[in-house]
């Protein structure tokens, strides 16, 4: 597996964007998935991915605590486009155990009942989604942290046992935010509030003049700043 990734990684290292997406299904993918957030970086990918009608899925996950100014981002996003972005929700049982054992807000209490609400509202229901799936596309970027400046173009995921690919990941928020307003892309309103990086409500608050990119991501908490989609 290493050296189908490192023959990926030398493979792709100077296509451009809509050169490396176009090429995906050359190398023998068939069941091509792109994860979408509906952050900048997302909605990036959406654009160009429907733009060129190329054989890529997208989908979202929605936790049940998102900001309603990305409910309505993603339908107007599905307008704008036309085109279909599946939508996947926590499983119930797993949900309502959870939170009549802990509360509703039991992330605030403890670092492992939050890594618990985002298994039971992401990883779990990403490894659903993810089943049968021959790659995963993903908006991550080296300058988001400092964990995701190791990644790779192309990765194994070995949490989720799918190659992954990363196409924006030497992009900058520069280059990010400049074809976002080239192309009229939609994007979140909560962006130009600060909310650079924005997840589940309860948990995202704007960054101030300075921060990390996620230093708005469970502000509550030192360290690692990630909610389990993405370890390696």
């Amino acid at each position: 597996m290493s050296q189908h990734i490192d023959r990926l990684n030398q493979k792709f290292k100077d296509t451009s964007l809509d050169q490396g997406l176009d090429l995906l299904s050359s190398e023998g993918f068939g069941n091509i998935v792109f994860s979408s957030s509906l952050g900048q970086e997302d909605q990036l990918l959406t654009h160009v991915i429907f733009t060129n009608d190329l054989p890529i899925t997208i989908f979202t996950l929605d936790t049940g605590r998102l900001f309603e100014q990305t409910h309505v981002l993603l339908e107007k996003t599905i307008s704008k486009y036309q085109k279909s972005i599946q939508v996947y929700h926590p499983n119930n049982q797993e949900l309502e155990t959870f939170i009549k054992a802990t509360g509703v807000n039991s992330f605030y209490h403890s670092v492992d009942n939050r890594k618990t609400c985002c298994q039971i509202r992401k990883t779990n229901v990403l490894k659903r989604v993810l089943e049968g799936a021959d790659l995963w596309i993903t908006g991550l970027r080296a300058q988001q942290s400092q964990h995701r400046q190791g990644l790779d173009l192309f990765q194994w995921d070995q949490q989720f046992q799918i190659t992954k690919y990363n196409p924006l990941i030497d992009w900058t928020l520069d280059q990010i935010t400049n074809f976002i307003d080239k192309f009229d892309i939609p994007q979140n309103p909560l962006h130009a509030s600060g909310f650079i990086s924005v997840g589940c409500a309860p948990c995202t608050r704007p960054i101030k003049p300075g921060e990390d990119i996620r230093a708005g991501r469970w502000w509550w908490e030192e360290g690692k700043k990630e909610c389990g989609l993405h370890l390696n």
